[in-house]
Formats: C-alpha cells, sequence, structure tokens
C-alpha cells in the first residue's frame, strides 16, 4: 500500500511496543517514528522540540502526523507553539493529563491546548477509555477543529486492546493522506 504523505508516528507515554498498531504499521508499511529521549518521564518542551525538528527536516507540507496518547497531546502542544501547516494529524487515544487518572511523571503537558490546529484533522475515540471520558475527548476533538470518530468500546486504542495491524486506522488514515 502506498501512501502519498511522509508518516510519522509519535507514540505516548513508554513509546509503541511491537504488538502496538503504530509499531506494526512502522514494520508493515515504512512508516517513521519520532523518536524521544525519554519515553518514560516526558517533559512536553522536550517532545515538542523533536516533533519540530523531524516535521521541518521532512517537509511540513507533505506530513502527516499520527498520534496516539500523551503523542496526541504533544502534537496540540506543537500546533500551538509553531503554528506550522502539514499535511494534517490522525490523533487515536487522545489522553486527558488534567485527569486525577492521568500516570504522573510528565512535564508540562497541563493545561490541555484547547485551540484549532492548522491542519486538518481526525480524533479517534474510544467509549471506555481509562484516560480520558468520552466527553473530555470529544471536547478536545471540537476545540482542535478534529473530525471526531467514535469507535466504541476499544480501551486504550492501543495493543492490548487486541487491534493488531488496525485496519480502520488505516482507513482513516488513508482520508488525510489523500491528494
Amino acid at each position: 500500500m502506498d501512501f502519498n504523505a511522509t508518516i510519522l508516528t509519535v507514540p505516548g507515554l513508554g513509546g509503541s511496543g511491537p504488538e502496538h498498531w503504530q509499531s506494526l504499521w512502522e514494520k508493515t508499511y515504512g512508516f517513521s517514528r519520532i523518536e524521544q529521549k525519554d519515553w518514560d518521564t516526558p517533559a512536553c518542551a522536550d517532545w515538542v522540540a523533536q516533533i519540530n525538528t523531524i516535521v521541518t527536516q521532512k517537509g511540513p507540507g507533505n506530513v502527516v502526523l499520527v498520534g496516539h496518547s500523551l503523542g496526541c497531546a504533544a502534537i496540540a502542544f506543537w500546533a500551538k507553539k509553531f503554528g506550522i501547516q502539514i499535511k494534517g494529524a490522525l490523533l487515536v487515544a487522545l489522553s486527558d493529563t488534567e485527569a486525577p487518572s492521568y500516570p504522573t511523571g510528565t512535564q508540562g503537558f497541563t493545561p490541555m491546548p484547547l485551540h484549532q490546529l492548522p491542519f486538518p484533522s481526525i480524533a479517534v475515540i474510544s467509549s471506555n477509555d481509562d484516560y480520558v471520558s468520552t466527553q473530555r475527548a470529544e471536547a478536545f476533538a471540537s476545540a482542535w477543529g478534529s473530525k471526531p470518530v467514535n469507535i466504541g468500546a476499544a480501551g486504550h486504542i492501543n495493543a492490548g486492546s487486541g487491534l493488531g495491524k488496525w485496519d480502520q486506522g488505516i482507513e482513516l488514515l488513508k482520508q488525510l493522506d489523500a491528494p
């Protein structure tokens, strides 16, 4: 399967393990991961700077970012700081860094950015995600100007959700990759 855009994955806390759909997409389709220095106790400023470095190197106009969990928040913070127009972003399993249930150890990821993103985006929401309520995920999608897609009870839309290569996600990505 060919893609027109340069597809860059932006994992969340801990990175995405080998059975995570992001890792499977990288292996199957040749997408590149935006690597971070610290996956477990990240600083928002570091993640945002790394996203900016890689997107700038790749040529922003043809980049689609694929964020998962904290990676979605990092993309929103990056967009707020730099306002760079990219081709689009697939934002999956938005996480609520302000929620009491959010894991400790991150720095600078609050308050959650609530501004219009300067590029098209799709926000994929699960109805039973432990890291964000459906209501908060829909509020983030609305604030960001993202097209919300609720895929039902899919947990945190990660390896534990049993999605494998997650073909539904690829179909959503293709919407952002259209010429």
